[in-house]
């Protein structure tokens, strides 16, 4: 009994002890009665000056979000998907796919050129000089195009299209036009040079037609058909009108799909797009049916052999061609077809040889080019809230990619031989000079995005310097 009676007196006297240290902690508040805890609220005591908090084990699954643990495809998508979204990307992509494929097509252009040039008793180099000089032209009009305001491509759209009609005009002209492989669409400059108006033409409706939808919806008046149309689709008329007199049916495909292009951008219905395209696909085929050379052309979608006369002779040898090229091609240079059997080796069928000689790792690095500079092309169109800026992008997006797609099915024998060159990348200072500005125009349209904008003040020399001196002077303490 004895010791049963000290062993609850030592209960007793820790049970009063650990109720003299519970009123110690109590907060003044409930101290002096005020109300009590809700239930379940831990009170948390702050340690005293010195002492060191002991380290608290951190659960896997509590905190804020993180980045996927470890390796694999998740990891690598989360990462790609981080990179897709940051505020440059578009302007990175445009500038970096638009260099890239005028250098590649500069070199390519040596390569498929130089027995073309020997054949015609002139040096090597010569296609290649001419095509650096206006690659040098083009560079300078896209730095000017990329640094002009919005305010200033609008204003340049009717003196170009003016511009573009009467250089047209010029070119049906008996003793100023010329006819270059049965097309008369040709203006001769003096000595070497010559000019392809069409090329700008399609500049021009392609600012004009952005210019005139974003003033209309800014009226509100794209909701009726008829200010829709009129003026977009007459003048777009005119404009394949002067074409095909000269019977350049590429270029007017290309004009078609850039006003199918403008019209989808701004809300066409559908039953008014599709009339537009049935009376386009018509007219298209009526053409086609009335020309000998348009029909053979036709008939040489998936042709394997030469045919008679060697009507397909092109479309099989560029097959050959991009069929001999393996992985990783012949080597640069060392291409078979140039010599005499592939016509146009440096200009349409500049893909043929690309695949030869540089294999199918080749032919892809192009596509994937293209591939990226229409996707960047899509995104400044879509995320701007300027009307101009994206019709503008989506028309310069659609005509690249248009171009690109009709050039490189005419190669791969799926699409019928239609005369366009692959864009910055075939041989053609008219070609070169327009594209390059409408890539100086993404490039504007890109840098005009306020978090772009933000992004790029950002990485100006001495910006990010002041702006963190200015964040600790804020400080309310002396750390720094």
């Amino acid at each position: 009994m004895p010791a049963e009676e000290s062993s609850a007196a030592r209960r007793g006297d820790r049970s009063r002890a650990s109720s003299a240290i519970s009123r110690a902690l109590r907060p003044p508040l409930l101290a002096a009665g005020g109300p009590p805890l809700p239930a379940g609220l831990a009170l948390r005591v702050r340690p005293a000056a010195g002492s060191r908090r002991p380290p608290v084990a951190r659960s896997r699954t509590s905190g804020g979000p993180r980045s996927p643990r470890g390796g694999g495809p998740r990891r690598l998508y989360e990462q790609a998907r981080r990179a897709w979204d940051r505020p440059l990307t578009a302007y990175y992509l445009i500038l970096g796919a638009g260099l890239l494929i005028t250098v590649l097509g500069l070199v390519m252009v040596y390569s498929a050129s130089m027995i073309k040039a020997l054949e015609l008793d002139k040096p090597g180099t010569y296609f290649f000089r001419k095509q650096f000089l206006a690659a040098v032209i083009g560079a300078g009009l896209m730095a000017a195009a990329a640094r002009m305001p919005v305010k200033l491509h609008r204003a340049l759209s009717y003196p170009l299209l003016m511009g573009a009609v009467f250089l047209m005009v010029l070119v049906q002209v008996p003793g100023i036009g010329m006819s270059v492989n049965g097309n008369r669409n040709w203006l001769y400059l003096g000595g070497p040079f010559q000019l392809q108006p069409s090329e700008f033409g399609k500049l021009a409706l392609v600012l004009w037609g952005a210019d005139l939808l974003a003033r209309k919806q800014d009226k509100r008046l794209l909701n009726q058909w008829k200010h829709m149309l009129v003026p977009l689709v007459p003048v777009a008329f005119m404009l394949l009108g002067l074409i095909m007199l000269g019977g350049d049916m590429g270029t007017a495909i290309i004009l078609t799909a850039i006003l199918f292009g403008l019209l989808w951008l701004a809300g066409a219905p559908t039953r008014l797009f599709a009339g537009v395209l049935a009376s386009a696909g018509l007219i298209a085929f009526l053409l086609i049916k009335t020309s000998p050379n348009r029909m053979s052309r036709l008939d040489c979608m998936g042709a394997s052999e030469p045919g008679p006369g060697g009507s397909c002779w092109q479309a099989v040898h560029g097959i050959y061609a991009l069929a001999s090229g393996g992985w990783f091609g012949s080597g640069l240079g060392a291409s078979v077809e140039k010599w005499g059997q592939l016509p146009e080796p440096h200009t349409d069928f500049i893909f043929a040889i690309t695949g030869e000689e540089l294999g199918l790792a080749g032919t892809l690095s192009v596509l994937a080019l293209f591939a990226a500079l229409g996707y960047a092309g899509i995104r400044v169109a879509g995320r701007t809230e300027d009307p101009f800026v994206r019709y503008a992008a989506g028309g310069v997006t659609t005509w690249i990619t248009a171009q690109a797609v009709i050039n490189i099915g005419a190669v791969l024998g799926l699409l019928p031989i239609a005369g366009v060159p692959l864009p910055l990348f075939s041989y053609g200072g008219s070609a070169l000079l327009p594209t390059m500005f409408a890539v100086g125009l993404l490039i504007a349209f890109a840098r005009a995005d306020p978090a772009a904008k933000a992004a790029l003040a950002m990485r100006r020399p001495g910006v990010r310097w002041k702006t963190m001196r200015r964040r600790v002077k804020k400080r309310p303490s002396g750390e720094r």
